[in-house]
């Protein structure tokens, strides 16, 4: 179980998620993500970054068995910031990335492609956040940037998920391939990135950040807030104990 990162050609990373097996990221996972970003950012060599996943599905958020074995608020500390720390590297990561998503895109998978700049998906994908579910809030910061404000208010308070065909109708995925052809697709993409001029994409990068009519870092700090309410209400506790007893 692992965050890899890896060097292709052209300039092009790679980082893979492969936790089976959902991707259920614990917390180390989603510092990891952040680690991984920062050195690409730092590395004059990469010109673009290709986040993807192994196994069944693409994300499906924090690890809740992982957090519901702990008896205190290390656990529900550690993945706000954890989660924290990922999408804001990715936000900020000083070279375009691409999010490839097949299957599940769930809770904080959606934070993760909300704040890459591409996202390709394969014909079986589908995102969501059932964060209300679980006695959470968050994500709804990176699904605004998916969907019109009244589907971002449906989805998240029925925890509906929403297909990939649908976002690229909302014009938010940019395509949709069948499964095989996802990673060739999202190569595609990079390498067409990685052509230009470096020192112009990464500019560009900063560029578009600064122009964003919302602070994605302190909104989705803010909808944090709440989440750590909700836990120390015992609402949260609840709902995931719920969910555990489930099986899922």
């Amino acid at each position: 179980m692992a965050i890899k990162s890896a060097m292709h050609h052209n300039g092009i990373r790679v980082v893979t998620m492969d936790y089976p097996p959902v991707n259920a990221l614990p917390v180390a996972g989603w510092f990891g993500i952040g680690a991984a970003m920062d050195e690409a950012s730092k590395d004059p060599n990469t010109r673009a970054v290709i986040l993807r996943a192994e196994g069944r599905g693409f994300n499906a958020g924090v690890d809740i068995k992982e957090m519901q074995s702990t008896d205190d608020f290390n656990a529900i500390l550690g993945a706000n910031r954890g989660c924290y720390a990922a999408f804001k590297s990715i936000y900020e990561c000083a070279v375009p990335v691409i999010a490839a998503v097949h299957g599940f895109c769930l809770g904080g998978g959606v934070g993760l492609v909300g704040n890459s700049d591409t996202i390709i998906a394969s014909d079986t994908a589908y995102f969501g956040v059932p964060e209300v579910d679980r006695g959470a809030l968050g994500a709804a910061t990176h699904l605004a940037r998916l969907v019109p404000a009244h589907m971002l208010r449906t989805l998240y308070f029925t925890s509906r998920n929403i297909s990939a065909q649908r976002l690229a109708e909302l014009g938010s995925v940019a395509e949709i391939v069948s499964p095989d052809k996802l990673d060739e697709t999202a190569f595609a993409y990079a390498g067409e990135i990685a052509s230009k001029d470096p020192r112009v994409m990464r500019a560009a990068k900063e560029a578009l950040n600064c122009i964003d009519p919302i602070d994605v870092n302190k909104s989705y700090r803010f909808e944090q807030g709440f989440t750590f309410e909700l836990n120390l209400g015992g609402v949260a506790d609840e709902l995931r104990d719920d969910f555990v007893a489930t099986g899922a």
